[in-house]
Order: structure tokens, then C-alpha cells, then sequence
């Protein structure tokens, strides 16, 4: 009732009114957003042209830490505390986080609750703080932070009503993102091994692409079969050769780097995405994994110590293929001649031939 009576109030003239509707329409934007990323752009964009503040900050509580991190800042440079983090309770947004209740300051000094972090990284000087919590389902995800405003009545009475709605539309289109990650994450796990499937490497590997032809940087791709799998099925049942590809799979994720991605790409097939890694660098990797694959056994919980060998190919962009089809079929074109070769080998891809 208290904030409906406020935007009431604020809706005496026909700006404010102009300001009601663009809030609302920003609105609608920020719950359509499903990228973290644009997401952000777009309240920092909007904020910033809807209300008059040099420097405000948008603050998220991550789910796992339970601590606030700065999401977005304007005024300061965001390099200068992007590592830094606020537990619940501590500081102006701390304590908004912890209580749910937005927070009013004139003087932050005189204030008991002012943590001076911040102003100690960056050597900026906070005087006042507006802080409003966002809030979705009654669970606080996050604050704005509005500092020092030149007067304090004025903001209050034209501004917070507009700011607390973009507040409550903030939260929501965060825990859109949120959730539609979630949904993302594990529509692009292989229910059999737990890492990535054939729908991560076609969103994944498009992206990567471009980052290479604007970096200017390589993409390796490892193409590997498991040597003789349908005997291993045969002979134990298609349940153990499920447990087998997920024991390999888990044989090869200690190998990878944090920019790397492994994919189950269908029956005994496994594809590895290595950014940044040239054709030299993959094939030591694919070298240290043919080692751990070869001293590994497989199904010794069931007392059957199993001994494997793979089949690898490799290709890389740019240097062997100008586009992704292209890549993936040579990198598989070099497994199968590792096959042919009598198994167990390393291949590597070669351009094809240009036509005169």
C-alpha cells in the first residue's frame, strides 16, 4: 500500500507520467532478456537514461557463496572490485540483502552499518547511499545501490517510486536468466556420461568459431572411438557398455582445462573442443590421454578389469577447415584412418586439396 500511495503521489505532472511509461516499457524488455549479459547492458542502459545518478551499482548474491558480487557499476571502474565480495549483513547492501528492506543514508559516515570496502579499493568517497533490495518470491537475489545523490527529498519523492519497479522487474528478469540457464545447462547434458551432448557442440562450436576469426587464435577438434566397443557390449550387456563410455568419460575430464569441453557424439564416439590449442598442442593432449585410456581399466567394480584402446582424430581451424562442417568431418575423416591403420593410433587431418 505504502509504495502504491508513493507513485501516486509522484504522478503529479505530466513527466513523471512520461517516466511511468518508459519504466514500463523497459520493463518488458528486461523480462524478454533470457542472456545475463544483455541483461546487464540493458539495465545499465536504461537506468542510466530513465534516472539521474553518476554512480549507482547493481549487486547479486550468488546462490552457492550466499555472498554479493557487483554485477554492474557506474561511476567506477569495474575492474577495481569485481573480485570483491559483501556477506550477508555486512555494509549498506549487506545488510538490504540480509533484511529485505531498502536502506536510506545522508550521511553514510555517521552511519554504523557503512562498510568503507569499497571506498578503500577504489578511493572513491561515499556521502549518501539509496539501496533497494530485489526480491523474487519473497527470497532477496540482489541490491541497487544509488550514491550520493545531490538531494536526497527530491530523488526520493520522483525517482524511488520508478526505481522500485524497475527493482521488482530487475529480480524477475534476473531469475529468468537464472532459470532458463538451468534449463539450458541440462538440456546439453549426455544423460549417460553427465558431460556435454550433440546439441551443446552445435551451440558451442558456432560460438567458438567466431571467437576465433575475431581473436585470430585456433580451435583443435579430437575426434575419438572406442576400439571394439560392440565386443564389450556383446559380452556384458548394454547397461556395462553404459557404464564403460561414462568410467572413459571420467578418465578424460581430469585432462581437460576449464576452456575445454568434452561431448558424447553418439553410440562410442566422443568429441573434445580445445580453444586455443594449435595442432602441435592437440596432439600432445590427444597423447596424454591415448596414455590414460591405455593404463586405465574399465568395470572393475564388477571384477572384470577391462583394458581399452581409442581411436583419435584430429583437425583444426583455421589452418585445415574454413568453417565447422568442414572441421568436424575432417577430425572424424582422421579417426576412421586411425581405425584403418589397425586401431589404437593417433591421426591428424589434413586441408583438403583446392581445386584448380
Amino acid at each position: 500500500m505504502d509504495r502504491r500511495q508513493d507513485l501516486i503521489q509522484a504522478l503529479t505532472d505530466e513527466k513523471q507520467v512520461e517516466r511511468l511509461l518508459t519504466c514500463i516499457e523497459i520493463s518488458k524488455t528486461l523480462v524478454c532478456t533470457f542472456d545475463m549479459e544483455s541483461l546487464i547492458l540493458t539495465v545499465v542502459e536504461r537506468i542510466n537514461a530513465l534516472i539521474p545518478a553518476s554512480n549507482w551499482s547493481l549487486l547479486l548474491l550468488d546462490p552457492d557463496t550466499r555472498e554479493l558480487h557487483f554485477s554492474t557499476v557506474v561511476g567506477l571502474e569495474h575492474a577495481q572490485i569485481k573480485d570483491l565480495r559483501l556477506k550477508l549483513g555486512e555494509g549498506i547492501a549487506g545488510t538490504v540483502a540480509q533484511t529485505g528492506k531498502p536502506i536510506f543514508i545522508k550521511d553514510a559516515r555517521k552511519d554504523k552499518r557503512f562498510c568503507k570496502r569499497v571506498d578503500t579499493a577504489t578511493g572513491f568517497e561515499t556521502r549518501s547511499i539509496i539501496c533497494l533490495p530485489l526480491t523474487i518470491r519473497n527470497e532477496v537475489i540482489g541490491v541497487i545501490e544509488v550514491i550520493n545523490v545531490e538531494n536526497h527529498n527530491f530523488f526520493r519523492q520522483k525517482y524511488i517510486p520508478l526505481l522500485s519497479i524497475l527493482a521488482d522487474y530487475v529480480a524477475i528478469a534476473v531469475d529468468n536468466v537464472r532459470n532458463f540457464k538451468k534449463l539450458q545447462i541440462s538440456s546439453f547434458i549426455d544423460d549417460v556420461t553427465g558431460f556435454y551432448n550433440t546439441r551443446y557442440l552445435t551451440w558451442n562450436l558456432e560460438k567458438l568459431v567466431a571467437q576465433v576469426l575475431q581473436e585470430g587464435s585456433e580451435l583443435s577438434v579430437v575426434f575419438l572411438d572406442m576400439d571394439n566397443f560392440k565386443q564389450v557390449v556383446d559380452a556384458y550387456g548394454h547397461l556395462a557398455g553404459s557404464k564403460v563410455l561414462r568410467e572413459v568419460a571420467h578418465v578424460i575430464g581430469p585432462l581437460l582445462s576449464s576452456e575445454d569441453s568434452l561431448i558424447r557424439y553418439g553410440g562410442d564416439e566422443f568429441i573434445i573442443l580445445l580453444p586455443h590449442r594449435t595442432k602441435d598442442e592437440a596432439y600432445e593432449f590427444v597423447c596424454r590421454l591415448r596414455q590414460a585410456i591405455n593404463q586405465s581399466c574399465f568395470l572393475c567394480e564388477e571384477g572384470i578389469n577391462l583394458p581399452l584402446t581409442a581411436s583419435y582424430g584430429i583437425a583444426n581451424f583455421p589452418h585445415d577447415a574454413s568453417d565447422k562442417q568442414t572441421l568436424l568431418r575432417l577430425a572424424d575423416q582422421a579417426m576412421y584412418q586411425s581405425k584403418g591403420r589397425g586401431k589404437d593410433t593417433i591421426m591428424v587431418g589434413a586441408p583438403p586439396e583446392k581445386k584448380e
